[in-house]
């Protein structure tokens, strides 16, 4: 790739949002920002190898845009009001404030996750508007048609615009509960990079994560008192630190206990734990810490030892016990018992997880806990029927490989 390239793509991931927003607020339509931006970030990869990168690539891109974007409105015939067109061309006037805090990119990031869309509605269409990605990539990520991702981003842009749906951060008063939907959205994306869901792609996808992670950090800057954000951005980062030792070259993948340590990423572990430094001293301070904070702090309790035998047991299960007060969710009980398996042993967290049947029986990782703790109680033939119920369950190619493995080594 050359300078030229790596400029364009580097622009184009600082750059898209911003271009978007701005596109969004003056106009006021999500379909002439979007195409019009596009059209930017195409000139720019036509003109740019043989102009050379401008001193200021984003006010290019911006200018370049809000033109491409005029030119298209003069064409439609049906907006032929001379007085709009002239304000489009010499508006200069601030925009008006539009909500607790005046950022365009925040409001299009609150837009595209607005709770009158579907939860995967809002995942695309945030990933296409905020992130940059193309369609296909976005259909990619998700094991959809391009067609029908196509089909549902263009639906909710309509929808945003029948609807009335307003380009604006939330007002004071409702911006904590639009901030976890937002937060929600973006740890979808990260979960699916993470472990993904499908048999037909990468057990684990940089990408996904790596969007995940950037956009994290932008609601991070541009909210940078609101805890769950730092606390979303200190698990991703905890758990992206994990990533390169997380699948063996052989495609399987590897459990905790059996990662090289060494093989992680220590800048960003050492980021992640003053994240969580941060929001302890917070808690400290009487500012209760919320389910993103939990979880962050259960993954500093694990990146903290140096091998599985050092790793506090007690204080991960002390830190389920405040998770479970805040979200009792099966899926959280469920991985509360793997660390009472560490601390009280695997009888006592099998009654738990047995517990949890009736809700979890669909769910590939409950089979394999139970088949991991009837393992080590010596309970061979019930181990190989639930490692056997969650290989059909699970989708994710790596783990599928793992847990094979581990039924295979049974007697």
């Amino acid at each position: 790739m050359s300078d030229v390239d790596e400029a364009i793509t580097r622009v184009h991931h600082d750059e898209w949002a911003r271009v978007v927003a701005s596109l969004t607020r003056r106009f006021g339509d999500l379909d002439i920002a979007e195409e019009a931006a596009a059209e930017a970030f195409a000139t720019a990869v036509e003109r740019w190898p043989a102009d050379g990168v401008p001193p200021n690539p984003g006010a290019w891109l911006t200018t370049t845009a809000n033109r491409k974007a005029i030119d298209r409105i003069r064409r439609e015939s049906k907006r032929d009001d001379k007085h709009k067109e002239a304000r489009m061309v010499y508006d200069d006037d601030p925009p008006e404030p539009l909500g607790a805090i005046d950022d365009d990119r925040l409001r299009l990031i609150f837009t595209c996750c607005h709770p009158a869309l579907a939860m995967q509605t809002r995942v695309a269409l945030t990933l296409r508007m905020v992130g940059g990605l193309t369609v296909p990539e976005i259909a990619r990520a998700f094991l959809a048609q391009e067609t029908a991702m196509e089909r549902r981003i263009t639906r909710a842009k309509a929808k945003i615009k029948a609807a009335g749906i307003p380009y604006r951060v939330p007002s004071a008063q409702d911006l904590p509960a639009r901030v976890s939907g937002v937060l929600a959205v973006l740890y979808l994306v990260f979960n699916e990079g993470y472990l993904a869901t499908g048999p037909d792609t990468d057990p684990v996808r940089h990408g996904l994560t790596a969007e995940a992670i950037r956009l994290t950090r932008l609601i991070r800057a541009l909210l940078p008192e609101d805890g769950e954000a730092a606390g979303l951005l200190a698990l991703m980062l905890l758990i992206e630190a994990r990533r390169t030792a997380r699948v063996s070259a052989g495609g399987e993948l590897v459990a905790l206990d059996e990662q090289d340590r060494g093989a992680w990423d220590a800048t960003l572990i050492a980021e992640g734990h003053r994240l969580v430094r941060e929001r302890l001293a917070a808690a400290a301070a009487g500012v209760a810490p919320g389910r993103y904070q939990i979880l962050a702090a259960i993954n500093a309790v694990h990146t903290s030892a140096r091998d599985i035998r050092d790793t506090d047991w007690s204080q991960v299960v002390a830190l389920y016990d405040q998770l479970v007060r805040l979200d009792q969710s099966p899926i959280i009980v469920l991985n509360r018992a793997v660390a009472v398996a560490e601390l009280d042993g695997p009888e006592v967290a099998l009654a738990a997880v047995d517990r949890l049947e009736d809700e979890l029986a669909g769910y590939h990782a409950y089979h394999a806990t139970r088949a991991d703790l009837l393992r080590r109680l010596g309970r061979s033939r019930q181990s190989r029927a639930a490692y056997d119920r969650a290989i059909e369950l699970a989708g994710n190619t790596a783990e599928t490989a793992y847990l094979t493995r581990r039924r295979d080594q049974l007697r």
